[in-house]
């Protein structure tokens, strides 16, 4: 009797243990998110609103990690006259010059000319996970869900850079 209550004590330790060790999943996201920070970009876990899709009446919240890119070459009159925007991957009737399953956060588009089509060109290489893009004077953040290999973190960085560089 002595042992078959010594061993189950021992089952409940390893069993508490191994519970509360991170899952392959977890370490995944852990080493990510500090690759990010070496690279200097801060992640947050955020609620993003969607707007409402054609044919709902209301829209979904989706709870996602943005990547947040600190912007760090505009001066005080750039950023006192930003523009902000935001893109999501979603089909609403707000879609004007965007890539099919891409709408506007907003009512009014706002990007024109070079600016829109380097969106446009951006919007038509990022990956499946990435549901959204949001630019404000403070920082570019791509609300991503963390899928695919750690070298994906790269790749999106570089493929945001005309952004950050052309101020957009």
């Amino acid at each position: 009797m002595q042992w078959l209550i010594i061993v189950f004590i021992i089952a409940s330790l390893i069993g508490s243990m191994l519970w509360v060790m991170p899952s392959p999943r977890q370490r995944y996201q852990a080493d990510l998110r500090m690759r990010a920070r070496k690279m200097g970009i801060q992640v947050q876990l955020a609620r993003l609103e969607l707007p409402r899709a054609k044919g709902e009446t209301e829209g979904d919240i989706l709870n996602v990690p943005a990547y947040r890119i600190l912007r760090q070459n505009l001066d005080r009159k750039e950023k006192d006259s930003w523009y902000a925007w935001q893109v999501l991957r979603i089909e609403t009737l707000n879609q004007e010059a965007l890539p099919e399953g891409w709408s506007w956060r907003s009512e009014s588009m706002g990007l024109e000319g070079n600016a829109l089509a380097t969106l446009v060109e951006l919007l038509k290489q990022l990956p499946d996970d990435v549901v959204g893009i949001e630019s404000t004077p403070l920082h570019l953040t791509l609300y991503w869900h963390e899928r695919g290999e750690p070298e994906r973190l790269e790749q999106l960085y570089e493929l945001v850079q005309p952004l950050i560089e052309q101020k957009i």
